[in-house]
């Protein structure tokens, strides 16, 4: 899986698509990442007892990998690998070229 934690992305397909958020964790035995405020779905929770009440929660749901790009500068781009001066594997941009 080539994204991370906390890196920013943009949804290039789907309902969501156009949207932009940072990614809160990544599911890499199913290819999926939940990104913050993005495909949220309504669960409702039952009172159980007589301390709790019953409320309807906003939980993030996670999107297929292949739906979502990197945001490099307000645009998508792929991510690709390249081997850099001192043999380390670094992540860029496929569009420009930079570091992520």
């Amino acid at each position: 899986m080539k994204f991370k934690k906390g890196d920013s992305v943009i949804v290039i397909a789907g309902k969501d698509k156009g949207a932009t958020g940072t990614i809160s964790s990544v599911l890499p035995a199913k290819n999926k990442v939940i990104i913050d405020k993005v495909n949220v779905a309504k669960r409702h929770m039952v009172a159980r007892g007589k301390n709790t009440k019953s409320e309807i929660l906003e939980k993030p749901m996670p999107i297929h990998a292949s739906n979502v790009a990197i945001n490099q500068g307000g645009k998508p781009s792929k991510i690709g690998y390249k081997v850099d001066k001192k043999g380390n594997k670094v992540r860029i941009a496929k569009k420009t070229g930079a570091e992520i």
